[in-house]
């Protein structure tokens, strides 16, 4: 299908009829309703024309930028080849990628499930512990997110599963503050968890960063208590933060880590929960015991192993560095300049920018977008603005992204605040 010359409007007022009206009345709150056209690299752009700098990479999906062209030659190239496969089957590429993310994870892991999206491999990632232990329990941090299934759902924030009925048994999902270790440590008293499942950075909460030495105590207490311990790094993991897997900066190995998101290369779904022997055991004792039709599909799966071909590369890793200290001087330059801007909470390319207000992080996604730049706030707090470069940004694209945030902080603080926010 050709994008160019689809009338705006009357697409935005089919979304509206048939597909996503409550999410199309939250963006025409933020004063726009964007709709991608052409995209390439740090850019994608509205079907209006404008050109935006993107800094949400939808989770980090477009961890190593819009269209990469070698991701794009690589899945044409497969395409002359390979389909979706059958999920019943062996597949060559489905296994290499397996052994691919086992070898980048750690020897404590042995199998991949392979799921569409990282919400089916959380549900993996629950039933796995829950058989493993013969615990029904799980915690999971206040304001997590871990997808809409059914599992993870309950799992997560509990305002989104009220809305569905789907509440979680109390005595079955139990939430606990984030960086609250003894809240942890009174969760897992009496050994009935299964396991503790952990959005490593809290995406939706803000990226409130884990305190000093929280993530070893907590891994501590899931080996004190016989929990298992559930890396969710669905978008904190494949080099955003300057390691291939955030969990392992901070000292602790989990026994399942689901990754997805940038592992798709944002052209192919795919996801997997990645699991040690133990949580791992129902394989081969039940070789259906997860289905999935579109799990592991293989065309996923080849643009996968490019994704771990490319991030393994050297360089990236240091860019991935050097970057992030590039824009942590400029972002506190730039804080320097406007008090509006509270807080940085960073992580490497990890980004959260809380401000002054509320609203703060809805207010600057208007104003980001007039000035070009694609910015989204944190769903359970709105007073935050994630800001996340992909992988692959350079020094200048960094300073453009820099100035763009300034340039729209002041058309912010100009429009919503009276100017008073800013440096006098």
């Amino acid at each position: 299908m050709n994008i160019e010359g689809i009338d705006k409007e009357g697409i935005i007022e089919l979304a509206v009829r048939h597909v996503c009206p409550g999410r199309v009345a939250t963006f025409r709150q933020l004063g726009t309703v964007p709709v991608m056209g052409r995209r390439q690299g740090n850019y994608f752009w509205d079907l209006d024309g404008r050109r935006l700098f993107d800094v949400h990479i939808n989770g980090g999906t477009y961890n190593l930028g819009h269209r990469n062209p070698e991701l794009v030659e690589t899945l044409k190239e497969a395409l002359d080849h390979y389909d979706m496969g059958n999920h019943h089957f062996v597949s060559p590429v489905r296994t290499r990628l397996a052994e691919a993310l086992i070898a980048a994870t750690g020897k404590q892991m042995q199998f991949c499930v392979f799921t569409p999206c990282g919400g089916e491999a959380i549900e993996v990632a629950i039933r796995s512990c829950r058989r493993a232990t013969g615990r029904r329990k799980i915690v999971s941090f206040v304001g997590s997110y871990h997808g809409h299934g059914g599992l993870g759902l309950r799992a997560g924030d509990d305002v989104q599963a009220r809305s569905f009925l789907s509440e979680a048994p109390a005595e079955e999902f139990i939430h606990v503050p984030f960086n609250d270790t003894e809240a942890m440590e009174a969760a897992l008293r009496g050994d009935e968890v299964a396991a503790v499942l952990c959005e490593i950075i809290p995406a939706t909460s803000g990226f409130p960063m884990p305190s000093p030495g929280f993530y070893p105590a907590l891994w501590k207490l899931c080996r004190d208590h016989g929990a298992l311990l559930v890396a969710d790094e669905v978008q904190t993991g494949l080099m955003r933060t300057g390691e291939m897997w955030a969990s392992r900066g901070y000292g602790i190995e989990p026994d399942v880590l689901v990754t997805g998101k940038g592992l798709s290369g944002g052209l192919y779904p795919v996801a997997a929960a990645i699991l040690s022997k133990d949580a791992g055991a129902w394989l081969p004792e039940d070789g259906w015991g997860h289905s999935s039709t579109f799990g592991g599909a293989e065309l996923g799966c080849i643009v996968a192993l490019k994704v771990l071909e490319i991030i393994g590369r050297p360089g990236v890793a240091e860019n991935v560095r050097e970057t992030s200290r590039h824009l942590a001087g400029g972002l506190r330059e730039i804080q320097s300049r406007h008090p509006f801007l509270l807080e940085i909470r960073q992580n490497g390319l990890v980004i959260g920018l809380k401000f002054d207000n509320p609203l703060g992080g809805a207010l600057m996604t208007a104003c980001a977008f007039e000035t070009g730049l694609w910015a989204f706030p944190a769903g359970f707090d709105r007073s935050v603005l994630q800001f996340k470069p992909n992988l692959l940004v350079d020094r200048p694209a960094a300073d453009e992204a820099l100035s763009l945030l300034e340039k729209s902080m002041e058309l912010c603080e100009t429009r919503f605040l009276g100017g008073r926010h800013a440096e006098s």
